[in-house]
């Protein structure tokens, strides 16, 4: 069975790659090719240009001899052919899927520029646009050029995750020997080592070493952290100088990095809503460009223009219509915005949920590992006159070695944080229900519940009792040879990240609501620690879902943050369910954005990327639309009785301004 899963693993890994290198390959051929043809284009025009009567004009100088206008024709047929092939080609494709769009558009201005220009050589009286026609052929081509680079360089994401995983493991055989295999060969559970300033290869436990591990490109946590015995390792981060046995836990898509990559395969496949309203409207902006130069021409020739005028001014019109910086304008941005987010630690499933995110009006937290860190920690000591906390702990702390409780896991972190020393217990001694107890230091120490001091009817200061218990809080007595010493308090440790997160988006004036299964005591003395709005305690699973639904009815737009398999319901029917990274694959898998590093700090993140992804890409297509609403009318030359006429030289250069203004609006999003 084992061998089964590992071969679907290693297949699936296999496949990654090679679906990953193939699409790499596809797009860094068109990359070149867009490159070449555009260089080749470019040195073709050059003659052109020189040969063109209007630009003699323009430039003031004359050159013609015998022929001249048939190699002005033979050199811009091969920029038409060869240059404008892409756009031809493309433009056939989007005929066949009935989807007419910017490379059909493209392909109409080029062929009434080259057909219009050939007759002026052969049958018609008028002056030629073959400089046009290759001039805007050289302006596509660079255009699609520096949109092929934009997508290169957001799926360049997937070659550095995938680049991170190294290609050799260290195995460690039956006999101890240690034998190096490649990585896609490893199986779940084997026992690998790995040696000081290697990479991790796999998701792995740690048997035994310690070591600092550093994580920054997985999780953006610049410092390295420490790892020891139990602790979890993800393939791909880098081991510090220590060396470390490890037994491999995940491996292929099973795997944290391979689930990353399918999560940022998901986040540049997944349309944007804003970017479907740039593609309609490029898809109308063609239809536009067809019906005004139609009439255009129409108009022109019942004026009692002649057709080569006629004709130019709807080549014209053609021209300025490519909806070229309309067709950049979103999806640089939504490229730069993953690339953004990612480098964050904020990984985007939903594009469309995380562009709504800027109209949130209440956030939804889970408390147990979102709010809280999911471990208790000692919050409160009250000390029996003439006792210390460092006796307590000293005493406490001892007994509670030798219990594996969640409780006792607390107070021994406490214990550690404050350097405590610990004694081995010579005798220990569970009480069912009531506590533990057994000797330290010849002492006769319990550490027990207030249920065993009511029994055996030992005073305790009540109120001081009472108040911490009020806040949900779990008390424990510590007795030294049946003399009370003072009792101490543990509660779940509330994230520091979580107070500047509430913080933050109560200025926002975002809602902040807990929703947690646990009671109502400890709810409110979280909610009180972090100024809350609202507090849901003691809901089950299959409520959460319910609560979601009527916190919609209430705002405008509602998000859901958890991390745990009852969450999942709730992620789902919030208008954007952010998972916390650390969580359950069933939680991650359900939500729309994914923390990668649990800090309740990003969720604040995301509604700023939205909020400020949304504004760059309103900035892009007023910047494109804009240009195509001013520059159309002229094309057709509404204003031609005052003497204003744009040509379609000018034009060209208008098209291929509106264009780089969009392309650097979009690089210079920081986010």
């Amino acid at each position: 069975m084992d061998q089964h899963n590992h071969m679907n693993h290693e297949s699936h890994m296999d496949h990654n790659h090679k679906d990953h290198n193939h699409s790499g390959h596809d797009h860094s051929h068109m990359l070149i090719e867009y490159k070449n043809k555009f260089i080749i284009s470019m040195l073709v025009t050059i003659p052109i240009l020189i040969l063109s009567p209007m630009i003699q004009d323009f430039l003031g100088f004359e050159l013609s001899f015998i022929g001249d206008s048939y190699i002005l024709f033979a050199l811009s047929t091969f920029v038409f052919i060869y240059g404008g092939k892409p756009f031809l080609l493309g433009s056939v494709d989007e005929v066949k899927k009935r989807n007419l769009g910017m490379m059909t558009l493209i392909a109409l201005a080029i062929i009434v520029a080259y057909l219009y220009s050939a007759l002026t050589i052969f049958v018609l009286e008028g002056s030629n646009f073959f400089w046009e026609l290759a001039t805007l052929i050289d302006i596509m081509l660079i255009g699609h050029y520096i949109e092929m680079k934009s997508v290169m360089s957001a799926s360049n994401a997937l070659e550095k995750l995938v680049k991170l995983i190294p290609s050799e493991a260290h195995l460690i055989v039956s006999n101890g020997n240690v034998k190096t295999i490649r990585t896609d060969e490893v199986q779940k559970g084997d026992k690998l080592l790995i040696k000081p300033g290697e990479k991790i290869p796999v998701d792995c436990a740690i048997l035994s070493g310690e070591s600092t591990v550093d994580e920054s490109m997985l999780t953006g946590e610049s410092v390295p952290v420490t790892k020891k015995k139990g602790d979890l390792l993800i393939g791909g981060a880098i081991n510090g100088s220590g060396s470390l046995t490890v037994q491999v836990q995940k491996i292929g898509k099973d795997s944290y990095i391979y689930q990353v990559i399918d999560l940022v395969k998901e986040a540049q496949e997944s349309k944007s809503r804003t970017q479907d309203l740039s593609n309609r409207a490029a898809k109308l902006l063609f239809y536009v460009a067809v019906s005004v130069g139609v009439i255009t021409f129409i108009i022109w020739i019942i004026i009692g223009k002649d057709v080569s005028y006629a004709l130019e001014r709807m080549v014209t019109v053609m021209v300025i219509a490519c909806p070229h910086a309309l067709g950049l304008a979103a999806p640089l941005v939504v490229a730069r915005s993953t690339a953004i987010s990612a480098q964050n630690g904020l990984l985007i499933r939903n594009r469309a949920n995380f562009e709504e995110a800027r109209n949130l009006e209440a956030i939804v937290f889970d408390k147990t590992g979102t709010l809280t860190k999911g471990a208790f920690i000692v919050t409160d000591i009250v000390l029996a006159k003439g006792h210390t906390e460092e006796e307590l702990l000293k005493y406490a702390a001892s007994l509670e070695s030798q219990s594996s409780h969640p409780l006792a896991i607390g107070l021994l972190k406490s214990a550690k944080d404050k350097n405590t020393k610990i004694i081995k217990p010579t005798k220990f001694e569970s009480l069912t229900g009531k506590g533990i107890t057994g000797i330290v230091e010849n002492n006769q120490v319990h550490v027990i519940s207030p249920g065993y001091m009511e029994d055996e009817k030992i005073k305790y200061p009540v109120d001081k009792y009472k108040k911490l218990s009020n806040e949900g809080k779990t008390i424990s007595f510590v007795l030294v040879n049946n003399e009370l010493i003072g009792f101490y308090a543990l509660a779940d440790e509330v994230r520091e990240s979580a107070k500047s997160a509430v913080k933050k988006l109560k200025e926002m004036n975002i809602k902040t609501i807990m929703l947690t299964g646990d009671n109502k005591q400890v709810a409110n003395w979280v909610a009180n620690q972090l100024g809350l709005d609202e507090v849901y305690a003691e809901v089950l699973p299959h409520e959460k879902a319910e609560i979601i639904k009527e916190l919609k009815t209430r705002y405008k737009k509602v998000a859901m943050t958890g991390d745990g398999i009852n969450d999942a319901p709730a992620l789902v029917t919030a208008d954007l369910g952010i998972a916390i990274g650390a969580g359950t694959d069933v939680a991650i898998e359900s939500a729309d954005v994914i923390l990668v590093r649990s800090d309740p700090e990003d969720v604040v993140s995301i509604i700023s990327l939205s909020r400020s992804t949304y504004r760059k890409m309103k900035q892009n297509l007023w910047w494109a639309a804009g240009y195509n609403i001013v520059t159309i009318p002229l094309a057709a030359g509404v204003l031609y009785s005052i003497g204003i006429v744009l040509s379609p030289a000018m034009g060209a250069v208008l098209m291929s301004l509106s264009t780089v203004i969009v392309a650097i609006n979009a690089r210079l999003f920081k986010g």
